[in-house]
């Protein structure tokens, strides 16, 4: 035994669970099987408003302009460039499967017989790309200004030298 504890805070080894009447167990048994089987309340998961909704309200409707992320000419370049990069996979391993009856042949010489129709599908890609381009560059822009007119040309110098450099903007009027 400890010798800072007293014989009082010792359990005794014979009462360390003390026995429950037979009243007692079956009302306890009664107890656990009643909550067990006792049915559990249900909260929805779910809610659908049956309200019906009005054909027009009091708010004027909002104009929701188109802005796309992506400017069309630019997912038609990426679209071509998929298909140039898919067609030039398939037509390397037509090539390559149609030249396995060769044992002189390796996958080496396959790609290089592939590189020049890669090359001219990029080409092609490149040259339809800006073609479509050029015909949205023509835009024409006229500003008309009343009043005086005061032209400024600033020129910053901005020297950045070194691995770690510091910046040093100079403003000359």
């Amino acid at each position: 035994m400890h010798p800072d504890t007293t014989s009082e805070s010792t359990p005794d080894p014979h009462n360390r669970y003390a026995r429950m009447s037979d009243d007692e167990a079956n009302a306890e048994a009664r107890r656990i099987i009643a909550d067990a089987y006792r049915p559990v309340e249900q909260t929805p998961t779910a809610y659908r408003d049956t309200t019906t909704v009005p054909a027009y309200g009091t708010t004027p409707p909002v104009p929701q302009p188109d802005h796309r992320i992506v400017p069309a000419w630019a997912a038609g370049t990426a679209v071509a460039g998929i298909g140039v990069g898919a067609t030039c996979v398939g037509i390397g391993c037509g090539i390559w499967l149609a030249c396995q009856g060769f044992a002189a042949v390796t996958l080496t010489s396959v790609l290089f017989i592939t590189l020049p129709i890669a090359g001219v599908a990029g080409i092609a890609a490149a040259i339809g790309s800006a073609l479509r381009s050029l015909r949205d560059i023509h835009t024409e822009t006229h500003h008309h200004y009343s009043g005086p007119v005061r032209q400024e040309t600033n020129q910053i110098t901005a020297p950045a030298y070194g691995l770690i450099a510091r910046n040093r903007n100079n403003l000359t009027l």
